[in-house]
């Protein structure tokens, strides 16, 4: 099994050099096996001349292009540590993951390059004066910017790849740290997932040793998932470079567009996220444009069963769910590994993978009963940045914070979350952290936010805010909208806010989210005004 992800490149390079392996639905740009190669190694000697060493931190915040996948890989191969981050981050967010992860370069788009020059700019102050008071120099992250009119101090795509660097070291230690992915683990609250070498060329190697194959060489890719996603980098790109597959890259996603594209570049494999499903069956004519479709896998969300049938009854194409996380690397199950697939189940573990269920005490739960999902495989992350908190056990066993059931013939059935994750669209909102920016408001005493169910995006942000001085609702919900606007992706932002005179509180003084969670199910059937 290669060591690093970026060896997979270069065996595609070698075996098939001429063929195209990404291209741009949006640009019809395209770069085949070799000349994607080259880049990378490009990418990695740039990185080199511009004076950055093995173990440094280079963040990613670019769009689903050419530039991601040939930065990512270049990282990889220079063994730097990649960073990628959602491109629509407000720069509050970019601010804390610099800071966070220590990062020593960050790379933008014309997309995010404002985003990034504001975050870097905040960074900088606050290294300015840490070191004013410690009587040192300061020295925030520099930018790299992709297609756009350079700042001073700024560094271009072309100046970082036709740049000569040294020589690229050529062994990769498997336990050595590959990238920092941005997630709640079990605390609630977003931390970086450390993911080794060996746990991303494992999990790509579980998934590729499912019969039969999720993708092949002969497949044609959709690339709408985000790459700075787990579910995109790794599950997806993984795979195409294993398989020496075509990524067709696509930037967002639109029902009636994905379609076109779909059927203009003969799409076989459509890796997609559940709300795709609840906005294509909006589309007239749905049926009769997913002809070159083989193959449908879901994951990064629950996907209701009554959709999955109504779905595959309609298109005749059944939908191969998955479950994974971000720690994982990410794949866990598929319901591509079960005897016999039932729609409401995530499907049997990857070879590779094992499951156990735990009770609150650790033990095995009695008879039938559900239990918190435990996972074991070469795969899994080494704990959290920066000191590998809270990873797998001496044994190799992690708690995944979910609660779930595993039939006689190893099906995985999802219950629910012991986190109170909010998914939405596919991606990850921590209540905790929505919350800690509601709060930062004078005006508001308490924030409790919780997930409603939503037919499009499969959960929607709530926010109950509770006032500390006499102001309006109205003044006091406009306040909030536009304070999480100015620092929190759009994903995250709360949909509804009530303002409310009180909350429910435990006898430890502790938010009833559960209460919350019910005034809302009760609201969506029209029992409350």
């Amino acid at each position: 099994m290669e060591t690093n992800v970026a060896d997979l490149l270069s065996g595609a390079a070698r075996a098939e050099p001429t063929k195209i392996a990404l291209s741009e639905a949006a640009t019809g740009r395209t770069v085949t096996w070799a000349a994607l190669d080259d880049l990378a190694d490009r990418v990695a000697h740039g990185l080199s001349a511009a004076g950055m060493v093995a173990g440094y931190r280079v963040m990613i915040s670019v769009t689903n292009r050419i530039e991601f996948v040939a930065t990512y890989l270049g990282v990889l191969r220079a063994r730097m540590v990649a960073v990628p981050i959602n491109p629509r981050s407000a720069t509050g967010e970019v601010v804390r993951m610099l800071v966070d992860s220590g990062s020593r370069m960050v790379v933008a788009d014309e997309t995010t390059i404002s985003t990034v020059r504001a975050a870097v700019v905040g960074v900088g102050a606050a290294l300015e004066t840490s070191a004013n008071q410690q009587g040192a120099v300061a020295a925030g992250p520099r930018i790299v910017s992709i297609g756009t009119t350079l700042e001073p101090g700024e560094r271009s795509w072309d100046h970082l790849v036709l740049a000569n660097g040294a020589a690229v070291p050529g062994t990769t230690d498997p336990e050595s740290l590959a990238v920092l992915l941005y997630t709640s683990g079990t605390s609630g609250r977003p931390r970086a997932a450390m993911l080794s070498h060996r746990a991303l060329a494992a999990n790509i190697a579980q998934a590729a040793a499912v019969v039969p194959p999720m993708i092949n060489g002969r497949d044609v890719v959709l690339g709408v998932l985000p790459l700075f996603h787990v579910y995109g980098l790794n599950a997806v790109l993984g795979q195409v470079l294993r398989q020496h597959a075509r990524l067709v890259l696509v930037d967002g996603f639109d029902p009636e567009g994905s379609l076109d594209i779909i059927e203009d570049e003969a799409i076989s494999v459509l890796p997609v996220a559940p709300p795709v499903f609840a906005y294509w069956m909006g589309v007239p004519g749905l049926e009769d444009r997913l002809g070159p479709v083989r193959t449908i896998l879901s994951g990064s969300a629950p996907l209701a069963a009554d959709l999955t049938a109504a779905f595959t009854a309609r298109t005749g194409l059944a939908i191969q769910q998955g479950y994974g996380l971000t720690e994982a690397s990410p794949v866990v199950t598929s319901t591509q590994c079960s005897a016999d697939p039932d729609p409401r189940s995530v499907g049997a573990p990857l070879p590779g993978i094992e499951i156990r269920l735990a009770d609150e005490s650790g033990r095995a739960p009695e008879d039938e009963d559900s239990g918190e999902i435990w996972i074991r495989g070469e795969n899994l992350f080494s704990g959290y940045w920066p000191d590998g908190a809270d990873g797998p056990d001496a044994q190799g066993w992690w708690a995944t914070g979910d609660v779930g059931y595993v039939t006689d013939a190893g099906d995985l059935f999802l219950v629910d979350r012991l986190k109170e994750l909010v998914i939405v669209s596919g991606f990850n909102v921590y209540p905790s952290e929505v919350e800690d920016v509601i709060t930062e408001l004078d005006d508001v005493a308490e924030a409790a936010v919780i997930g409603v169910e939503d037919e499009l995006t499969g959960e929607a942000v709530v926010a109950y805010v509770k006032p500390r001085h006499d102001v309006s609702a109205e003044a006091l919900a406009d306040q909030v909208r536009a304070h999480c606007a100015a620092r929190l992706a759009g994903f995250k932002q709360p949909r509804v806010i009530h303002v409310v005179e009180t909350l429910p509180y435990t006898m430890t003084g502790k938010v009833q989210k559960g209460r919350l969670r019910a005034t809302e199910r009760r609201r969506a059937l029209g029992l409350l005004e």
